[in-house]
Order: structure tokens, then sequence, then C-alpha cells
């Protein structure tokens, strides 16, 4: 039996990199798989023709994530369409790098309602249907800056680590409701984010590697996976680093 035969996923920012991937994998493991981006894209299209190949049911919907008005919206539609959600993937993220001397306010607050604001909008938005079955995991995108920090990225590292005291405080609040919150800290990720970076950072960031590799988009879906399946079904309130040691 496949891990997440008979489930429905729900994955925020899933049109590229780790997010698409964590699509693919969640299809080919028997999920109902629902994304969410801000617009239709090629490549969102390319990725709901794959989804819709492997199941039918596979939808897509257009959804500002940092919009409390329209994830609401959403939620409810989605459950009239599918009845329930069984797993939801907060992954939308953008990053707005600079000093902090730099650093605009509107760079600031941008990061922080994109990246944080979107896990508090999904989150309280689905939880209730989920009460109701008392059943569910969420498995919200963190990274190892919101662990250690990074210079020039103070706005991202503040974003990234409230996701991880927002998915523990999560945890406590609705464990006995058996709903799951755990997050998931990656390290140095092959995409196309990081293929941009000059040579000089990207060696600096691989030195300190202690597997001298990058990650990759699979290292960390598998590890949604898992979180998402009932092989994690007494694991919450967790930061798992997927970053080939970086953070220690």
């Amino acid at each position: 039996m496949k891990l997440l035969e008979n489930k429905i996923a729900l994955i925020t920012g899933a049109a590229r990199g780790i997010g698409r991937k964590t699509a693919e994998l969640f299809a080919e493991e028997g999920a109902t798989v629902i994304i969410t981006d801000l617009k239709e894209t090629d490549s969102s299209k390319e990725l709901m023709d794959k989804l819709k190949a492997i199941n039918p049911q596979c939808a897509f919907y257009t959804a500002n994530a940092s919009d409390w008005d329209e994830t609401e919206a959403l939620a409810k539609q989605v459950i009239d369409t599918f009845g329930q959600v069984d797993a939801i993937v907060n992954n939308a993220g953008i990053t707005r790098d600079n000093l902090l001397l730099r650093m605009t306010p509107d760079d600031w607050d941008l990061v922080i309602k994109i990246n944080l604001r979107s896990v508090f909008n999904y989150c309280k938005a689905f939880v209730p249907y989920m009460m109701k079955k008392r059943n569910g995991s969420i498995i919200n995108t963190s990274s190892v800056v919101g662990v250690n920090g990074n210079a020039g990225q103070c706005n991202y590292s503040a974003a990234k680590a409230g996701i991880i005291g927002f998915t523990k405080s999560f945890a406590q609040e609705f464990g006995s409701r058996n709903i799951r919150c755990n997050a998931i800290a990656p390290g140095f990720i092959e995409t196309a984010m990081t293929a941009a970076m000059p040579d000089e950072a990207r060696n600096k960031w691989l030195s300190d590697v202690p597997m001298h590799r990058a990650g990759t988009e699979l290292d960390v879906a598998r590890v949604s996976l898992f979180l998402a399946s009932d092989l994690a079904a007494y694991v919450t309130g967790q930061v798992i680093c997927v970053d080939g040691g970086i953070s220690l």
C-alpha cells in the first residue's frame, strides 16, 4: 500500500522547486494533491498535467497565501469539493536578501507577510476541519537560517525562526486533537534560486556542509512524505534539519 493512499494533501507555493517535487512525490504515493500558487503559470500547468496523469482528482487553485480572506475562502472551497484535507505543506515563500542597513521596510514586511503570515493563515483556516476529523498533519517549511541565522537575511531568518516557534506552539495546542505539526529546515538545496548564486557564495556554503554536497529537492520532499504519512503518527512539534549536517 502506498504511504498516502486515500489522503488529501494541500501544498502551497508548489509550482516550482521543493514544493513541486513534494507534490510529485505525494501523488506517486497515492495522495490526491491540491496545489496553490499566486497565479497560474506555465510551470504550474505543466505540473498539473503530470499530477493528473497520476491521479485525475488532483487540483490547482490560485490564492494569495498571505491574504487571510483569500485563504479562508479557499479552505471552504476545498472542503466543499474534497470533504477533507489530511495534510498541509506550508511551502510558499520568497527572499529579499540584503544587509540590514540596506534593507527597506517594504522588503522586511513582504518577507514576513509571505513566509510567516501564510503559515498562520493556512493553519487557522484548515484546523477547524481537521479538528472535526480529529486527525491531520501540518508540515511547515522553515530553514537552517531560522535556526542559526545568516548575514544578509535578517528578514528571511526572522520569518523562518517565527515558523519554528509557531510550529511548536501549534503542536501543543492541537496535539490532544490528534493534529500533528512539524517543521522542516532545509539547508543548501539545489534549486533554481541557489543555482543563481555567485560561485564564491556557493562554494562557501558547500565547504561548511559535512556531507560535502548540496541537498536535492527530493531529499526534502521525502521528509515531508514521512511527516504526512502514518509512519509519523507520534511525531509532533519537531524541527527536522535536512541540511547534510551544516547546522551541527
